[in-house]
């Protein structure tokens, strides 16, 4: 029997309701107390941490005129934030998280007075431009597993998705506009004021955080070892799908991060003007998926999200690399960016969902390790292959190995294509014992 629209009891989605499923979710900051302090929080200092993003390798410039030594910024930075992510994910599982916020937060702030003092010295000194860099990246390390780590007990189960397109949308408005205002701080107020309203920043931070709750640890934790993070780092090599998220993460990044090759491409497509709008073309593209991301809690096959996210990733560079009209370059860099975040998404996700809370906090460090080494070794890869065959063949290239690379991920881990939320044994026993806020 042919079912018509009259007889078919199912009525359509009203136009207003799928209108919202593609505005971001925000369940979480309606439902969270804690949820809007950390987000409020990390809105305000990610303003203030982009400022001295900015002013302290233009310092250094001003300094010593060479571009090796503002170059060295990221090598003292690397090494502390894999040390210290490692431990810090330790030592989120160990204390209470809150309390390590807050204690990392009052250190950043102290960074920024070194920072400010040193600025206003009639005679400013270079080494400890590289020590604030150094200490800063710790801190960093420390810091980031415990606020990654206590999402998943501030926000409900089912609301983790959202959570965490939330908190990239604030990330990703903050890569945008934060730039920009540093620029216009430090051309015509100076590095003090840049260093100073990086100070306020904390400051403020730091007053919002103390509202948080307490969240300490499981009553069996470890306490922080190199046994405790071996312990860890087992747990993850078991869970095939939580090693398959790292994997397509860091070969991503290995393979299709560009950024340092942009000023070299933007000669090849004649074309300057447009250095500064590729480096905000993928923050663009993650922010138009972060802004309509209504609808990535209706999807259960996370594990295939990453995949189709990277893929895309890896695709759209490899187009901006062959494509010789620097608009569509452009176009491409956003729908790469947009890739990205659609896979980094629902990573966040499984993480959130699927880690139990005594092992939160050391995946998070081993988290941090994936997603922030892999773009500097992709820096690496894609300057020492611009410097062999030429700025585009570097990145196009770049991009079909990283699909290629992500496509062998995928047929290699099946777990991680296999995953479901619904059916998830991780997923039901941590959605079992998550807290409700």
């Amino acid at each position: 029997m042919t079912v018509t629209a009259e007889d078919d009891p199912t009525p359509p989605e009203p136009p207003r309701r799928r209108t919202r499923a593609l505005l971001p979710d925000l369940a979480p900051w309606r439902s969270s107390r804690d949820f809007r302090l950390m987000w409020t929080a990390g809105l305000v200092t990610a303003f203030g941490s982009f400022l001295t993003m900015v002013a302290l390798p233009l310092q250094i410039k001003e300094l010593t005129g060479s571009a090796v030594a503002v170059g060295a910024i990221g090598a003292v930075e690397l090494v502390p934030l894999i040390v210290f992510g490692l431990y810090g994910g330790a030592l989120a599982d160990a204390v209470d998280r809150r309390k390590l916020i807050l204690a990392t937060e009052a250190g950043l702030g102290l960074l920024s007075v070194l920072l400010l003092v040193n600025s206003l010295l009639p005679d400013p000194m270079l080494w400890p431009l590289y020590v604030v860099a150094a200490l800063t990246s710790a801190l960093m390390g420390l810091q980031r597993p415990a606020i990654d780590a206590v999402v998943a007990r501030i926000v409900p189960h089912d609301q983790l998705t959202a959570a965490a397109a939330l908190n990239s949308m604030r990330w990703q408005l903050s890569a945008i506009a934060g730039p920009s205002l540093a620029g216009v701080v430090v051309a015509y107020a100076g590095l003090p004021l840049a260093y100073g309203l990086d100070l306020l920043t904390f400051i403020a931070s730091l007053v919002l955080s103390l509202g948080l709750t307490p969240a300490p640890p499981a009553h069996d934790a470890d306490p922080p070892s190199l046994r405790a993070i071996g312990e860890g780092a087992r747990y993850a090599w078991r869970r095939k799908e939580l090693l398959g998220t790292y994997a397509v993460d860091m070969a991503a990044m290995f393979f299709a991060f560009p950024n340092a090759i942009f000023p070299f491409l933007a000669d090849d497509l004649d074309a300057p003007w447009a250095l500064g709008l590729m480096y905000a073309a993928g923050s663009v593209g993650s922010v138009a998926v972060s802004a309509t991301s209504g609808w990535t809690s209706r999807i259960h096959r996370h594990g295939r999200m990453v995949v189709l996210g990277a893929a895309v990733w890896g695709l759209a560079m490899a187009a901006a690399g062959w494509l010789s009209n620097v608009w569509l370059v452009l176009l491409c860099l956003a729908v790469a960016g947009g890739g990205d975040m659609v896979s980094g998404l629902f990573r966040a996700t499984i993480w959130n969902q699927t880690i139990p809370h005594k092992f939160r906090g050391r995946l998070a460090g081993i988290e941090l390790l994936s997603y922030a080494t892999g773009p500097q070794l992709g820096q690496v890869r894609a300057g020492t292959t611009a410097g062999l065959t030429g700025a585009r063949a570097a990145v196009w290239s770049g991009g079909l190995a990283c699909v290629a690379s992500v496509a062998l991920l995928a047929l290699a881990l099946p777990r991680l294509m296999a995953y479901d939320a619904r059916t998830d044994e991780h997923a039901r026993a941590v959605r079992a014992a998550a807290p409700h806020p």
